[in-house]
């Protein structure tokens, strides 16, 4: 008996010890985790795009589809969570955010709520726009676009929903690493003038770290997710392209994804003989397959047709924007179009000319140099990324917490360190290095970065300011030494040019803390008829040393007032351009200059003092555990907003033709076949995109013939296929007819084979008509 007890003792022990382990494993290491995703893209014919605000600039086809992508991470199932959005757009959008939480409080009741929702966006300048509440925002859209921002507003709520329904019990790794040439500073003069103290402490004048997060199911070990963040503007692609396009992070989200589903499936790559005598077959194959017509087809029909359908359970990888202010893909430098040199370094202009320098992409050597920047930008993105997925081992355990206020950013009283003076923030002014715009995409002719006295020669500007609004006295005075040149925070007709309350939050995963701040771009580009601006580009984010100013204090409040809860290893990251769309934040010394950032600063030279103290005070609330006031919501602009934009009124095509039928076949080349890297293309009869988004479907797909069967291989969310939507009129009739490009960069990895392009559309015959649906293919071809 003694033998027998003094056996069972240890194995008590041993029992009781593994279930303490797992106890605080449960409470301290294993989260609840889901990921969504789904199709945002809007429409693809019509809409100014946002971001350089170009009038010239409207969508007219898709080079990739657009994403909202979620997680969500909770304690347990009624503990705390919060669920992070990021957005294939060139922001978010107060009003996006507002509609969303309607939507979601029916679902849910309180469960997700604007303490606990952070809506972030890449930051691409080639989406559609009009989703965006104040009216600068809207000038170059012709107002409201409803479908661009119902577009927008369902596929948030539609990923959050299958994250959401996604929950399981998981972990969630993190690791950090350096991206080598994915951004260098567009302002380096305006760096300069931050502290040589400061500026030694830090090895570049751009944050070159970007901070991965591994989601992983815990029952299964399985990856079901990866979002990271890493400063770079959306800026690869330049403001004459008419694409949707994610941009550099969201061709990195498409080569991060495909990675990752190579990588877990079996491969079904076909391997073929590529000798000449099957080459030879491919062709003659290819000659006995003539293009389909158009013909009839359902409201869903391409969605069936799609490579990657979106069935809830595909892995889900974001490319989130950071303190990207004053950092641009451009990594080759600007120089002077008309001598090769580089542009003047404290004016980024040639011999006084803004419009002459432009960055280059690293594609400037190569055509198209917009198309191959994004991929190699996106690519060096990816590849890191994946480099801090595979090492990811540093499990990440304890709180999920969060803090949100919301502050009127017109009038803040702000303290200031290490003395007693007392200053304030601003209403909103925009000064005259706005207008001069930014090496990614220069302003309006006449303005340069940094000069402040343009007000003075040129009294015209001064006329068509005051016309628009007078700054008032103590406007003047407190925007010092900005001179102003839109006086957007006093102009309210016909409803609020720009923002005046934002919010601010902070979201804890564990050691994890996530800045929200709200920021944005905007270039508005406008003509010059009848004297009025010409082109004028919005940045609004945190620039470099202003976001190491915030990271800095906020850890330095938990660390200090967290009771040991928080230390060194704590890390920062800041999510730019989330929940609401304001101006750009640069640092107290930079905004002497008046360089583009600084001008676009809105609310004053003490903003960036005002966010340090407001985000100090959410971080000593976190850290010990407290709650905040909330501050008075921002306004609801719904129902005053208009728009312009007619929608198409019906479509037809030629006499004796149907949608869907070819007008020009593809071109076959002298040697028979296509080879990798060349462009096969056809082009349809076709009707205006905007009669259906085809949302999680497809506009053009490439089809490969396998045995008598023909299957979908390339469809238009792969980066080497590009849907090209444009009119021809025929002057004999004076009628317009619309046609669909669907054009075919043959990848490396392509396999040989017979192929064929096939075209989905809608169609109305009158505005009020029914919608009808279409489809047409190409004749065959083959690639050797």
């Amino acid at each position: 008996m003694m033998i027998a007890k003094q056996h069972s003792c240890p194995k008590l022990l041993l029992l009781l010890i593994f279930i303490i382990l797992g106890f605080i494993h449960a409470t301290n290491g294993g989260y609840l985790v889901g990921v969504g995703s789904s199709d945002m893209t809007g429409p693809a014919a019509d809409v100014n795009m946002m971001g350089y605000g170009s009038l010239d600039q409207h969508s007219a086809g898709i080079h990739f589809r657009l994403r909202a992508r979620t997680f969500i991470v909770a304690e347990d199932p009624k503990g705390p969570r919060f669920a992070f959005v990021n957005l294939d757009a060139g922001m978010a959008s107060q009003l996006v955010t507002i509609k969303v939480l309607e939507r979601l409080k029916k679902r849910y009741g309180g469960l997700y709520n604007e303490d606990n929702l952070a809506i972030s966006g890449i930051h691409t300048h080639a989406g559609p726009g009009g989703y965006l509440q104040y009216y600068l925002y809207t000038i170059t859209t012709a107002g409201f676009v409803s479908q661009s921002f119902d577009a927008i507003v369902t596929a948030v709520e539609t990923s959050i929903v299958q994250a959401h329904q996604n929950l399981k019990p998981g972990s969630v790794f993190i690791n950090k690493g350096e991206v080598e040439n994915a951004g260098i500073n567009r302002s380096p003069s305006a760096y300069l003038f931050n502290p040589a103290d400061e500026r030694a402490r830090y090895p570049g004048n751009v944050d070159t770290e970007m901070t991965l997060l591994k989601l992983v199911d815990g029952r299964t070990g399985k990856s079901i997710g990866a979002f990271s963040w890493f400063a770079t503007h959306g800026t690869s692609m330049s403001r004459d392209n008419k694409l949707i396009s994610g941009d550099n992070k969201g061709a990195a989200a498409r080569f991060f994804e495909d990675w990752f589903t190579s990588t877990t499936k079996s491969s079904s790559k076909l391997i073929l003989n590529t000798s000449v005598t099957l080459n030879g077959r491919l062709i003659q194959k290819a000659k006995t397959i003539n293009a389909t017509g158009g013909t009839s087809c359902g409201r869903t029909t391409s969605q069936s047709f799609k490579v990657r359908k979106n069935d809830n359970s595909r892995f889900v990888g974001a490319f989130c924007q950071s303190n990207v202010g004053d950092v641009t893909p451009n990594v080759l430098g600007a120089f002077c179009n008309d001598t090769g040199l580089p542009c003047d370094f404290n004016h980024s202009s040639c011999h006084g000319d803004n419009q002459l320098c432009l960055g280059r992409g690293p594609g400037y050597c190569r055509y198209p140099d917009e198309i191959l920047s994004t991929k190699i930008i996106g690519e060096r993105q990816f590849l890191k990324a994946v480099d801090l997925f595979k090492d990811a081992t540093d499990e990440l355990t304890g709180k999920v917490e969060y803090r949100h206020t919301y502050l009127n950013f017109t009038d803040i009283e702000v303290e200031l360190d290490g003395n007693s003076t007392v200053v304030r923030t601003c209403p909103a002014a925009l000064g005259p290095g706005f207008a001069a715009g930014t090496t990614d995409g220069p302003g309006f002719p006449g303005f340069q970065q940094g000069d402040m006295e343009v007000l003075e020669k040129f009294e015209k500007w001064r006329r068509i300011r005051d016309g628009l609004k007078k700054p008032s006295k103590y406007q003047e005075d407190c925007q010092l030494p900005k001179p102003i040149l839109i006086d957007t925070g006093e102009i309210f007709k016909p409803y609020a040019w720009a923002p005046a309350i934002l919010p601010i939050q902070i979201l804890r995963l564990g050691k994890l803390v996530i800045l929200s701040v709200p920021g944005g771009l905007f270039s508005l580009l406008l003509t010059v008829r009848a004297g009025v601006f010409g082109t004028l580009e919005w940045e609004s984010k945190f620039t470099t040393m202003a976001g190491r100013r915030l990271r800095e204090a906020v850890k330095e409040t938990l660390v200090s007032d967290g009771n040991g809860e928080f230390d060194d290893d704590t890390h920062i990251v800041i999510a730019g351009l989330t929940n609401t769309y304001s101006q750009y934040v640069a640092t107290f010394e930079e905004y002497k200059q008046q360089r583009y950032e600084a001008s676009s600063t809105l609310y004053g030279p003490h903003t960036l003092s005002a966010y340090i103290q407001e985000f100090k005070k959410l971080a000593e609330a976190m850290a010990k555990g407290e709650n905040l006031i909330k501050g008075p919501p921002p306004p609801d602009l719904s129902s005053v907003l208009e728009g312009f934009l007619t929608d198409p009124s019906g479509d037809s095509p030629p006499p004796g033709k149907k949608f869907g039928d070819v007008k020009q076949d593809i071109t076959i080349p002298k040697s028979g076949s296509f080879q990798k890297g060349e462009r096969p293309s056809a082009t349809f009869w076709s009707a205006n995109p905007r009669y259906d988004l085809l949302t999680e479907g497809t506009f053009a797909v490439v089809e490969m013939l396998q045995g008598e069967r023909w299957v979908p291989a390339y469809d238009d969310d792969d980066f080497s296929l590009y849907f090209k939507w444009n009119v021809e009129t025929d002057t004999d009739t004076d009628t317009f007819y619309g046609l669909a490009t669907i054009e075919w960069e043959v990848p490396e990895d392509a396999d040989s084979g017979v192929y064929r392009l096939r075209h989905f559309g809608s169609s109305r015959k009158t505005q009020k008509s029914p919608t009808e649906y279409f489809t047409g293919a190409s004749s065959a071809f083959s690639v050797s």
